[in-house]
């Protein structure tokens, strides 16, 4: 029988003729029908790139799969699967399995052979083609996007790969293919096993946001091999994700452009807590989650995207680091860690326990209780991360932004100073990060915005979906409306959370030409949005939301 259990989903009990001994394998037959829940989208042909043929996906974290499946749906649990896919004619299925083959009649078969948590379990069918690019990787996309796709990652993934095995051990998953989604998927990336789901945003058209792939490929180890047992502990998935991104970067780019990316994840991060307030209380690592309350990919529902566990999280792995004081020991200190707990799900007391297992003479000098710096504190005390790692080798990228926002900031601008300050050098993140000082110093003077619009093309006019946030934000925030189209245009072709939900925000809270803006975006875009995006950006705008 179903019975109630929480606003996400029920329980469904099931009597077993005689009970069960210990050990003895049961084998269950749920017939069931599903399609209509949160965790499964459909999109009408418009919603999609090609705009010629329908499209469905699941997105299972955090607790949407149970809208797809029957199932344990908790991270706690882990299991191998199957399963059979009729599609119709001209339309392809795709899962996050280790082995994928196509039957006839439009009938794919899947097996996922390792031991995953059921949010990593996805299926997504489309009109779909796929490109090899490298050894064991392909790009798979809609016809119209395949080609830029593979230009975009040929080649690159298997340096990420290899990189990763080298610092944090075998990469366990066979393949590691990436599925571009349509315009309106609402993440940067999901990491499902053998499959990531990427934004088609990443396709720059210049590798500039490569970065968000490492990131999917970081939790090969960390989220997907060793995984938090409880949403309330999600930094141990992201934060180690992000400590492992950031040094299979440091690897491939050096440190100079890692400190510099991690600069604006930091800055991210001070935007959020100024946002909510420090001492909000999901601004601690270990978040209390009440029963039945939904922890929506690390959030809850009602609160929109949180860096916390992202960027709170690598500095408390990077203040482990700092504790052991050498890179390379503490490289071996995550390889033995994933050794250790690979398939598992695992609590921060299991993390913390066997950091200072492993490091007995830190365990000896009382690490774990240092004033200011215990444990408990980084875990249940909400706020600005007591320990920030040194990201001063990104400062020789760093300070010429500085300077050159400092001069663009000035009531009259000194355009000899600003034009000898040549940027078509700078990489995606220098770029950013002189417009994250710039944003910061909105409003700039009568004139100055139109001025720099005017002056860098390569800004102003930017593809890069990162460049375009920060232009609409900074086009916002000085009601420049004579570049109102530019935000238009940026929501009209994507529907990631991160990008829509900021810019919502920006308008609401501007002049009363912003907000009309708002609106007519709105009901011009929303049947393009995800269903949860649509309902965030409802309450931004202070419009009823359906139940």
């Amino acid at each position: 029988e179903s019975r109630p259990f929480a606003s996400y989903g029920s329980a469904l009990h099931i009597a077993l003729p005689q009970p069960p001994r210990l050990g003895q394998l049961l084998t269950l037959e749920i017939d069931y029908e599903a399609g209509d829940g949160p965790g499964v989208c459909w999109l009408a042909p418009e919603q999609t790139a090609g705009k010629q043929k329908p499209y469905m996906y699941t997105q299972g974290q955090a607790v949407l799969n149970r809208s797809f499946f029957p199932g344990f749906d908790t991270p706690s649990v882990k299991c191998t699967y199957s399963a059979m896919v009729k599609v119709p004619e001209g339309f392809t299925a795709v899962m996050s399995a280790t082995s994928w083959e196509k039957q006839e009649d439009n009938t794919f078969v899947f097996k996922m052979s390792q031991p995953i948590p059921s949010y990593l379990i996805a299926l997504a069918v489309g009109d779909i083609v796929s490109a090899d690019v490298g050894p064991r990787s392909r790009v798979w996309a809609e016809p119209c996007l395949i080609e830029a796709a593979k230009k975009e990652y040929d080649g690159v993934i298997e340096e990420f790969l290899a990189v990763g095995e080298k610092l944090f051990g075998p990469y366990v998953w066979g393949r590691y293919d990436i599925l571009f989604m349509p315009p309106s998927f609402p993440f940067g990336g999901m990491e499902n096993p053998c499959l990531t789901f990427v934004t088609p945003c990443l396709l720059a058209g210049d590798r500039s946001l490569v970065d968000v792939i490492i990131h999917e490929i970081s939790h090969s180890w960390f989220g997907n091999l060793v995984t938090n047992a409880t949403w309330g502990e999600f930094w141990l998935n992201e934060g180690f994700t992000m400590y492992a991104q950031r040094r299979i970067s440091t690897e491939v780019y050096g440190s100079a452009y890692t400190c510099l990316e991690a600069a604006t994840g930091r800055a991210l991060l001070r935007q959020h807590m100024d946002n909510t307030g420090e001492d909000h209380p999901l601004n601690k690592l270990r978040v209390v989650i009440e029963p039945g309350f939904s922890l929506f990919l690390g959030v809850n529902p009602d609160d929109t995207y949180n860096e916390t566990p992202y960027e709170k999280g690598y500095c408390f792995v990077s203040y482990l680091a700092h504790l052991v004081g050498d890179q390379s020991k503490f490289d071996a200190f995550l390889q033995a860690y994933v050794n250790r707990f690979k398939f598992q799900s695992i609590t921060a007391d299991d993390t913390l326990g066997f950091f200072l297992e492993y490091f007995p003479e830190l365990k000896e000098k009382g690490v774990d209780s240092i004033p200011g710096f215990e444990f408990d504190r980084w875990l249940n005390t909400p706020g600005w991360p007591p320990y920030l790692p040194d990201l001063s080798p990104g400062e020789q990228l760093m300070k010429p932004a500085d300077e050159l926002a400092e001069l663009w900031a000035a009531n009259s601008l000194n355009m000899e100073a600003i034009e000898a300050v040549d940027i078509t050098a700078w990489r995606t993140y220098q770029l950013v990060y002189f417009l994250d000082q710039v944003l910061q110093k909105s409003p700039l003077p009568e004139g100055n915005v139109k001025r720099l619009s005017k002056m860098y093309p390569k800004i102003s006019e930017a593809q890069n979906a990162e460049l375009r946030l920060r232009w609409c934000q900074i086009v916002l925030k000085n009601n420049l409306e004579a570049e109102y189209s530019k935000v238009k245009g940026f929501l009209h072709s994507q529907g990631k959370q991160k990008y829509t939900l900021p810019l919502y925000r920006a308008m609401w809270g501007g002049s009363e030409a912003a907000r009309a803006l708002a609106m007519e975006t709105f009901s011009a875009t929303a049947p393009q949005l995800h269903v949860n995006v649509q309902n965030y950006v409802k309450k931004i705008l202070g419009l009823a939301v359906a139940e």
